[in-house]
């Protein structure tokens, strides 16, 4: 895309950054069949000293693409992946597409009740799903039954000396294995899916504006929705990163994948932005500095993407323990502010960068990022990046752009950006302005270009990097016995952003036990959305109209954890 309205930002690019990059006419497909042929005898992927080379890969995309195929996937099927950081991940990833079907990433730690809703939505048919997770996915009611079950066991992609320390019941695990799969209807391993042999290349792959991903967001009403990206949305947004790092060398780059794959920051910097480089993709299943730092003393990573409480606890964690970080060159922060007092100790020990970017699931995610540059500016999200233009307009008549420092809504276009929510007219429409979208943040944008954002017009909650609807948790909360109004909030947090807290109403009589609530909201939400602390509180403040004002509960609770 190239575009002819002022960008005021490029004067600030870093040197050898575009100002637009080349319209892509590539699939996802035709980016990892490059680094295939490219680099084949390069490592492509590292999982626990486990290495896979890109020829490899390569292999075992085709033989699963076609072990799906005798499924019954074909182009335009949603298929379900359910998996943690591991190199059938990737696999997954890449054979789904072959097919030209559809991608829809999950978080493998979410409840029965979570999966159940998303499968609820896009009517996958077949999933691949860690292990653990198969049992959850087989209990779905009859109609959002899933034909088809593609089990994996992580521990088939380690070394075996990784199996004994972990000591690991190899012979209980292999029973539990062979007792599923001859047991449960619908059930494959990972291992029969590629047993196959690889897929005939007369099967026609994708183009560039068939859809590669649902990606699920909160988006501006809490509601989850399926974001949908094309295959031109992803490969975009993973040249614009490349153009944004160009001193990031192809074919011999390590890149950590410290972030899930299922999150949309995880997926374009690790999944497609990392493959492309035909980059040595290091994969962890969780952070854990335990996991993280030997691997560092003996390969750092060249590129680091991460979320501020990953870096801060990398730089005490490794200072504490002798490791240095010399040789981390580039790490970009997302998801949540990124502060001075993370930046400093980082850039001191790596000698290399910390900037922050910002992007929503619904732009494939990444729009905005500091220069790789001594220009960078910290509390700001950077610039806009190739071929990708912002305005500042007024949130109730988008069609109106504010001066420069005015603060409203942030409204974007580019190749990156979606082409709707999934079976959602009604809010595809209404997510985007005169052909701009609209991203439900208040910004400010300085004479330079520089972004700021100062609010939120949606109410999520972000916290380690992840966004919470509100009212996903009220509902957990208002099934707990005694609870006759609920309203979830984030209150400020020195570890992840933002902490999920939630006000709660007794009804008459009722005595509300708050480390109760707090287990029964565990056993129905992930981890990361269960509210950390509960407020028992008389009333909650609401509207003329009997709304409950999640902002005026903020503020009070503000108020009473600062008393």
């Amino acid at each position: 895309m190239t575009t002819n309205a002022p960008r005021p930002w490029l004067a600030a690019y870093a040197e050898g950054v575009p100002a637009d990059i080349e319209p892509s006419h590539d699939s996802l497909s035709d980016l990892i069949r490059s680094s295939v042929e490219e680099y084949p005898d390069a490592v492509a992927l590292e999982f626990f000293g486990a290495t896979t080379t890109y020829a490899r890969l390569g292999d075992e995309i085709a033989r699963a693409a076609a072990g799906l195929r005798e499924l019954g996937v074909r182009k335009g099927d949603p298929v379900a992946i359910v998996l943690p950081n591991c190199p059938q991940h990737v696999v997954a990833f890449y054979a789904v597409l072959r097919l030209g079907a559809i991608v829809v990433e999950h978080n493998p730690l979410y409840t029965p009740r979570e999966l159940r809703h998303q499968f609820e939505d896009h009517g996958a048919k077949v999933a691949i799903a860690w292990d653990r997770s198969v049992a959850t996915i087989q209990a779905f009611p009859a109609d959002v039954a899933v034909e088809h079950v593609v089990a994996v066991d992580l521990t088939r992609a380690m070394p075996l000396r990784m199996r004994a320390m972990l000591r690991l019941p190899l012979r209980r695990a292999r029973a539990a294995r062979a007792e599923l799969t001859t047991s449960v209807h619908g059930v494959t391993t990972w291992d029969q899916l590629l047993a196959h042999a690889p897929l005939d290349l007369s099967v026609p792959g994708p183009t560039t504006d068939d859809v590669a991903l649902i990606q699920y967001t909160s988006g501006t009403t809490g509601t989850p929705k399926g974001a949908t990206l094309t295959h031109r949305n992803l490969v975009s947004n993973a040249e614009q990163a490349r153009a944004w790092i160009p001193q990031v060398p192809r074919g011999t780059s390590v890149v950590y994948a410290i972030l899930p794959l299922f999150h949309a920051y995880g997926l374009t910097l690790c999944l497609t932005f990392a493959m492309s480089m035909g980059a040595r993709l290091v994969l962890f299943p969780r952070f854990d500095p335990d996991l993280v730092l030997p691997v560092i003393r003996k390969r750092p990573p060249t590129f680091l993407p991460a979320v501020p409480p990953i870096y801060a606890r990398l730089t005490a964690a490794a200072r504490e323990a002798g490791v240095s970080l010399r040789g981390i060159q580039i790490a970009i922060s997302g998801a949540m502010p990124l502060d001075r007092a993370v930046v400093e100790p980082w850039e001191r020990e790596t000698g290399g960068y910390l900037v922050e970017g910002y992007g929503l699931s619904e732009t494939s995610p990444i729009l905005l990022a500091n220069p790789v540059a001594n220009n960078r500016r910290a509390g700001t999200v950077g610039l806009p990046m190739p071929s990708t233009e912002v305005r500042i307009v007024d949130p109730e008549d988008p069609t109106r752009e504010l001066a420069p420092g005015e603060p409203g809504e942030l409204v974007v276009r580019g190749p990156q950006v979606f082409s709707g929510y999934w079976h959602k007219p009604e809010e595809t429409a209404a997510a985007f302005a005169d052909g701009w979208f609209r991203t439900g943040d208040i910004a400010t944008i300085d004479e330079q270009g520089f972004v700021s954002i100062v609010d939120r017009i949606k109410e999520l909650i972000i916290t380690g990097g992840f966004n919470v609807s509100p009212s996903e948790v009220e509902e957990a909360v208002l099934r707990f016995a005694g609870v006759a109004e609920a309203a979830a909030v984030g209150l400020p947090s020195a570890h992840s952003g933002e902490d999920v807290v939630v006000a709660v109403v007794p009804k008459p009589g009722a005595t509300i036990d708050e480390d109760a609530l707090r287990a029964f909201a565990k056993q129905n939400l992930a981890a990361y959305k269960a509210p950390r602390r509960v407020y028992v509180v008389d009333e909650l403040p609401k509207s003329m109209v009997g709304k409950v004002l999640r902002r005026a509960v903020r503020e009070r609770l503000l108020a009473q954890s600062r008393a």
